[in-house]
Formats: C-alpha cells, structure tokens, sequence
C-alpha cells in the first residue's frame, strides 16, 4: 500500500487533497455528501501503480469554502487547475454520484485533457428522476438545514437511504461522519446548483474508454439508470455489484477496486 500525503494546494479556493504514488494521475471525486476519506483505500491502493488523488471539492471538507452562488462547472474548472498544478497533460478521473457528475461535465468542457472515466453511482440531471423523487432529495438534504439544523442531524437519516441491505455498522457509521463534516453554506448551495445540472446531451459525445459501476441496492441512482448510459456512451463497459448500495466503494470494496483495476489496467498509459 502506497503512504498517503496530505496536502493543501492552489487558491482562491485553495483545495485539500490525499495523494500518493507517482506516474499517470488518476483523481478520486467523492459525492454530494462525502469527502476526501471516502477513498482512502483506494488512493492507498492505486497509488501503488498511479499517482492516486482525493479531493475535497471546494466547500467540502479541508478545502475553502468560497463567495457567492456556485456554478456547478465551478468544480470542473478547480479540477483543471488541479491537472495543471501537478503538469499533467492527461488525467484518468473517477467519480462517484455528483462526483461523477463533475466528470461528466469536465469531459464536455475539457475532453482533451480526459484518459478514462469511471463514473460510479451517477446519472446525467435531474430530469432523469420524478417530481416526487426530486422532491424527497431536496428536501431530506436542504430543507433542515434551512430550517436551522446542522448537517450532523441530518447524516444518520441521509445516510441511511443510501445504504445497501448488507451494510455494516462501521460502513454506515463512516458514512454518518463524512456527512456530518459537511460546510453547511457551501453545501447548501451546491444542492442548489447540482438540481439544475444537466449534461444528458453529451453522453454520446464522450469518446474515451468509459467505465460504469451501480450497485444492485442503489434506490438513488439506480442500476437501470447505469444501463441507459451505457446504452448511449459508445464503446462503454457496465458492472453492476451486487448487494451494494450507493456507496459502492465502502459497502463492496474487493468488488469495486477489482472492477476499477481491471479496467485501468486495461489502459495504462493513456494519461502518460
């Protein structure tokens, strides 16, 4: 397992990153609800063959929090600067549920500067849902807050809506803590910005090797959500883990990092 370093780099905002290992980047974007620590394993794990990075988006975690509205492809463009800061041309980018998103968003801004995409536990916008499912969304996550609440009350009901039937409680309690770590502004604001995000029309834009996996308990972003996006993203490959919930990476992690290796492996030398 590579040695994980903790850092603070750029500004305006400045961006707390874990990294480890050395050659082709591959960067790690965590959720709406999570940070950094959500990959821990596998910077530990993948750092021994790439460069492995963690983020903690702007507002999220240790990294600034910042003025004004958000606009969603605020995060694609601090991710750019994070490829720029480390001199890569090229970067394989996984992300999970918004992180996933921002990828989404940062291969139709940036497509040159994109190797792989693994998008894990994600979809396209908001239009992909019901009015009521949209509506429970907002409302379990934003709602509290701006009623006067904290982001620790609302972890534990959160969390348990994300959470597959096998799910132990040291995975559920680690999903609590991201949550109750969040900025509650800056959170506030990207629930806001994140509802209005749409990149639907560009799945069939995306021409570099791609990379699916859904859980088979997700409820949120469901497995027949990672099917329609494999159906539109030529060449793609699709895996969905059994028994998982959203959280693919913590719940199934042996199945998940097996999943992602296979792949990566496959297309070494893309981002060098």
């Amino acid at each position: 397992m590579a040695e994980i370093k903790t850092e603070t780099i750029l500004s305006d905002p400045a961006l707390c990153i874990d990294h480890a290992g050395e050659g082709e980047l591959l960067v790690f974007m965590h959720g709406i609800g999570g940070n950094r620590t959500n990959w821990t394993e596998e910077v530990e794990l993948f750092g021994d063959r790439f460069h492995a990075v963690a983020w903690d988006a702007r507002g999220y975690g240790g990294s600034d929090d910042y003025d004004g509205p958000l606009d969603f492809s605020d995060f694609a463009r601090d991710l750019i600067r994070l490829l720029d800061h480390f001199g890569a041309d090229k970067a394989h980018l996984c992300g999970l549920s918004m992180g996933g998103r921002i990828a989404q968003d940062f291969h139709a801004l940036f497509p040159e500067r994109v190797a792989t995409l693994t998008l894990v536990s994600t979809f396209t916008g908001f239009q992909n849902f019901s009015d009521a499912d949209k509506r429970k969304f907002v409302e379990i996550r934003q709602k509290p807050l701006l009623e006067g609440k904290e982001p620790k009350d609302i972890a534990p009901v959160v969390a348990k809506t994300l959470c597959g039937p096998d799910v132990t409680d040291e995975q559920y309690d680690r999903l609590v803590a991201s949550m109750a770590a969040l900025h509650k502004e800056s959170y506030i604001k990207t629930v806001e910005a994140t509802t209005m995000f749409n990149r639907t029309a560009e799945l069939e834009d995306i021409a570099v090797p791609t990379l699916l996996i859904f859980g088979e308990f997700d409820s949120l972003t469901t497995p027949e959500m990672g099917q329609e996006m494999h159906a539109r993203i030529k060449g793609s490959e699709y895996v969905m883990v059994p028994r998982a919930g959203h959280l693919v990476n913590l719940e199934r992690q042996a199945e998940f990092d097996r999943a992602l290796g296979d792949f990566l492996d496959r297309h070494k030398g893309l981002a060098s």
